[in-house]
């Protein structure tokens, strides 16, 4: 279908020749060419509530091996199967170790007890309040980073936003648009690159786009419409088995690391992907979650080698991208008579990729005694998520003002965790 790549010449002008010249990659490329290189965030969110602690493991903590006799990680060096000592105090699980590297690198960074003000313990309600970014308030009726597409879209021409122009702006390789995403800006869900469809808003949420407007294309959508179903006969068009991961990246073969195999071949496609969005779920681990080896750890291989492949495949690009994980709260400091754990409070988030200042577990580590616990039983949140995620949208994707992303919320650089420089 692509008769001709996109060519960039001097960064100021784009030239862009399709056999069937879908407008919406002309706007695209010349955006790029006028404002330069575009930053991208793909957004991980492991719902399920994933268990922080056993994560990322604060090995250098007393408390931590008392409260979890039967599923703590073991120190490091002290097994074949231990803990990958990050800094003398925290470690990785021994399942993220594909991520080691990156770590190494200083292009990963871990927040530790970062999370939700509100106390909820409700897998619904705390997702809900993370992806509208307004923890206790159940009327928000957008998601932060649709909000963020909004204000991107409002922000002046002079300093480097222009027309919005892809209809891939803002994809999650999901079944269902996430509330992370729903709101004004257009989004596009689709669970295979090949064959998807556009949501056509809540109201008519199990209907295509194709099949609500396919007979007023031109009549009523006009350009838009067109650039749309331009859009869908382009990656109806792409083979995605086909697709070759570049620099040896091996993607895991469950969902979530072929989702993440195809949120790199849409970035690899240049057509204006700005957001990415995918989850993975099974991180509810109530019953015999084991430590090194059992259900945790084996949802964390999948994880690990997903984002990893993802992260190399994507090579030089990733200097202009972030990746970003996030899980609706963490659980009990404490295991239970079930040898699993309960739900929590206090998580831990990681970043990875364009400007991180990584190799650093940030944020204020408040101690799992009993007296520094939240209500005696988790791990306290001492970072707020809306202050990583604020800092993603001011420091990498550079909005000016981030007020309207985060309603009820004054941002202030100065609580920032400090993720970027």
């Amino acid at each position: 279908m692509l008769s001709r790549r996109v060519f960039l010449k001097d960064s100021a002008f784009a030239l862009v020749s399709l056999g069937f010249a879908p407008s919406f990659l002309t706007r695209t490329a010349y955006a790029l060419g006028r404002n330069g290189r575009a930053k991208r965030l793909i957004a991980i969110f492991q719902r399920g509530a994933v268990d922080g602690l056993n994560v990322v493991v604060p090995f250098g903590e007393p408390d931590y091996y008392r409260a979890r006799p039967n599923i703590a990680i073991a120190r490091p060096g002290s097994t074949g199967d231990a803990a990958i000592d990050l800094d003398g105090f925290f470690g990785f699980n021994p399942r993220l170790l594909p991520l080691k590297p990156f770590w190494d690198a200083h292009a990963l960074a871990v927040v530790h007890a970062s999370g939700s003000p509100d106390s909820t313990r409700s897998h619904f309600d705390a997702q809900d309040y993370m992806e509208t970014a307004t923890p206790g308030v159940k009327t928000t009726s957008d998601g932060w980073l649709n909000r963020y597409l909004q204000a991107r879209r409002n922000e002046p021409p002079s300093q480097g936003f222009g027309e919005p122009g892809s209809p891939f702006r803002a994809v999650s390789l999901t079944t269902q648009l996430p509330r992370m995403l729903q709101g004004q800006a257009p989004a596009v869900a689709m669970s295979q690159v090949a064959q998807f469809g556009i949501h056509a808003g809540q109201s008519n949420a199990g209907a295509t786009f194709e099949s609500l407007y396919a007979d007023a294309r031109d009549r009523v959508l006009g350009g838009t419409g067109r650039d749309a179903f331009d859009a869908i006969k382009m990656l109806k068009g792409a083979d995605a088995a086909r697709y070759q991961p570049e620099h040896g990246a091996d993607y895991p073969r469950s969902p979530f690391g072929q989702a993440l195999r195809q949120i790199a071949q849409l970035v690899k496609a240049d057509v204006g992907l700005e957001v990415a969005f995918a989850d993975v779920g099974g991180w509810d681990t109530h019953i015999n979650q084991g430590a090194s080896q059992g259900q945790l750890a084996t949802r964390l291989d999948d994880f690990a080698r997903g984002i990893a492949a993802l992260v190399i495949d994507l090579g030089d690009r990733m200097a202009d991208t972030v990746v970003l994980t996030m899980s609706e709260f963490g659980r009990a400091v404490s295991e239970n008579g079930s040898r699993g754990t309960d739900h929590g409070h206090g998580n831990a988030m990681m970043a990875i990729g364009g400007g991180v200042r990584g190799g650093t577990v940030y944020g204020r580590w408040p101690g799992l005694s009993v007296d520094r616990r939240y209500e005696g039983r988790d791990l306290a949140v001492t970072t707020d998520f809306r202050d990583v995620f604020g800092e993603v949208v001011v420091r990498h994707l550079g909005v000016r003002d981030a007020s309207p992303i985060f309603p009820g919320y004054a941002i202030n650089t100065a609580r920032f965790p400090g993720l970027f420089a």
